[in-house]
């Protein structure tokens, strides 16, 4: 069974396209108008393992809010159907990644709860040209559209480093839970 899906998603301020496969190979082909946003996408692809394409249009003249918005938005809700039922799969992870200075944990539950730890110093301002804040607000609309729980827990002094690291950590934990390994949902209750 094929593990991919993609949907679009058109609103007045953005139009955003995803496709994902989670049995690729790392590939990715990102354009959001972010390059900040780019660059940790195509971390993301890489390290999980997952292909991953990212089209987006936004109206990032006024803010990148929108726009970082509706792709986690997106890329949640194509996550959530290219894992369908969830049965198979290791679902528990985690993953501990360092970048210089900075190190980060992250850890999953593929179950169909959302929630979302972020344990991340980021403080006001800007990383790579993006307000800080915006990062935590990623990560829990995306937990939010795929239904899952994450905690990243990172600490650090480059704001970069702390970023790059959480979303690395986040994409080998995503990997590793994503990786089938049969023997049916791995739940008391029997199901995701």
């Amino acid at each position: 069974m094929a593990r991919a899906a993609s949907a679009r998603r058109k609103t007045s301020e953005t139009d955003i396209s995803v496709q994902l496969d989670i049995d690729g190979g790392g590939a990715s082909k990102i354009s959001t108008g972010i390059p900040f946003l780019d660059h940790m996408l195509t971390t993301l692809a890489t390290h999980s393992g997952f292909d991953l394409v990212v089209d987006a249009k936004g109206d990032i003249e006024v803010d990148v809010h929108h726009t970082m918005e509706d792709v986690a938005i997106v890329l949640g809700d194509v996550l959530d159907e290219a894992l369908s039922e969830r049965g198979d799969i290791a679902r528990f992870a985690h993953a501990v990644v360092p970048m210089d200075e900075a190190l980060s944990l992250a850890a999953v539950d593929l179950a169909t709860r959302s929630y979302l730890v972020f344990d991340v110093p980021l403080e006001w301002g800007q990383v790579g040209g993006v307000p800080a804040e915006l990062f935590e607000h990623f990560f829990d609309t995306l937990t939010r559209n795929a239904r899952f729980t994450l905690h990243i827990i990172t600490r650090g002094r480059d704001r970069h480093h702390i970023v790059e690291a959480s979303f690395k950590a986040t994409a080998l934990a995503l990997g590793q839970a994503t990786r089938p390994i049969g023997g049916g949902a791995r739940s008391t209750k029997g199901v995701l």
